[in-house]
């Protein structure tokens, strides 16, 4: 891994897969590896910077009033970008929530590569009730249907509770559009692209909660 500014915010650094690494043939399930116990290893999302969570930490970086003196709940974390956005943009507390424990371990590495001091919690949240925070952000939750289905009735115990959430997505196919308000567009690779395909913007949305009808 190697500690490398990521492409659309200098003022951050990962620590980031390269050719060199051989971690991307985790993300292939024909050349996945097994461990011991049998049981296939989960491909290391955590050593990428998803188009989600970037345009969601340009848009706080961007705007510090978002986080500002806020508790802020970073969803599936991964690498922690959009929760060391939050840090350095003033956030009071910042919490990941990320299940991966290679990326609990790389949150840990990158947290203190950017000089902040991040909350980590290494289990699924998303079936208890909402945590003690102000505002949720949440890059790229909606990147697979089971995934989704069991975010969405968090994010809306989350509102319901009177908590904010901002979504950071390039338009994968589980998005749920119609709860969705568009804040800001940024062009930004994204993980899994060819190297020469062409850039589309990703969105940073706040979510909307369900329309009640008398």
């Amino acid at each position: 891994m190697r500690l490398m500014p990521v492409p659309p915010l200098p003022e951050i650094r990962l620590y980031t897969a390269h050719p060199g690494s051989g971690l991307r043939r985790l993300t292939d399930p024909e050349e996945e590896d097994t461990e011991a116990d049998g049981n296939e290893p989960q491909p290391p999302y955590w050593a990428y910077a998803w188009a989600g969570g970037a345009v969601l930490a340009r848009y706080i970086v961007d705007r510090p009033r978002t986080v500002m003196g806020r508790r802020v709940l970073d969803l599936g974390a991964g690498s922690g970008l959009v929760g060391i956005a939050a840090a350095k943009a003033g956030a009071s507390e910042v919490i990941a929530a990320e299940i991966d424990r290679n990326g609990v371990a790389a949150l840990g590495l990158n947290a203190a590569a950017n000089g902040v001091t991040i909350t980590v919690i290494g289990e699924d949240i998303t079936a208890g009730p909402p945590p003690a925070a102000d505002l949720i952000v949440a890059g790229d939750v909606f990147y697979d249907q089971h995934v989704g289905e069991r975010v969405m009735p968090f994010l809306d115990r989350c509102l319901a509770a009177g908590i904010d959430v901002l979504v950071g997505d390039p338009g994968r196919a589980w998005l749920p559009r119609s709860r969705l308000q568009l804040l800001a567009e940024y062009i930004v690779p994204d993980f899994g692209e060819a190297r020469h395909a062409a850039t589309k913007p990703s969105g940073v949305f706040s979510l909307q909660p369900v329309k009640s009808f008398p």
